[in-house]
């Protein structure tokens, strides 16, 4: 990070940050390209460890990029505001963001494609042990993201 003095390594600032967004962009490659995704996600934090759950379509291009090459990218960002200025140059931002990376992996057990749609539904409307329909989870594809490195940075 070349600005050290905006990184933030307060593990239960950067959880509290993540606990309160709703989007997460997954970086994935396509034949050498970079194909960004912006997903709902519910995570959770054990012993230190991020895992992020999203969901989507059994088909099509964020399917197929997860079966093809697990490695990803991410961030979420938030806590934006603009900083006016007199000039062009002047004007600044207020933020903060997490990246970093992981491994990307379908989940096929019954068990934890639940739990992680649950983790999603918590983090969208602050309830879980919602109840799905076999034909529901029959239809929907659950991912699973493992995070290997993480950073948040922030500009208060």
């Amino acid at each position: 990070m070349r600005r050290n003095d905006r990184e933030i390594t307060d593990k239960r600032a950067i959880e509290e940050f993540i606990s309160k967004q709703q989007i997460i962009r997954i970086g994935l490659i396509d034949n050498g390209e970079v194909y960004i995704v912006p997903v709902n996600y519910g995570y959770t934090y054990i012993n230190g460890e991020y895992t992020f759950y999203f969901h989507g379509a059994k088909a099509g291009k964020k399917y197929e990029l997860a079966g093809s090459n697990p490695s990803v990218g991410f961030e979420i960002d938030g806590k934006y505001k603009l900083l006016p200025s007199e000039t062009a140059c002047g004007y600044s931002a207020q933020f903060q963001s997490v990246i970093g990376n992981g491994v990307l992996s379908i989940v096929d057990d019954e068990d934890e494609r639940i739990e992680g749609l649950n983790h999603l539904m918590e983090q969208l409307t602050g309830k879980c042990n919602y109840e799905y329909s076999k034909e529901m989870l029959s239809s929907v594809t659950v991912f699973k993201l493992q995070v290997k490195k993480l950073s948040c940075k922030a500009k208060f």
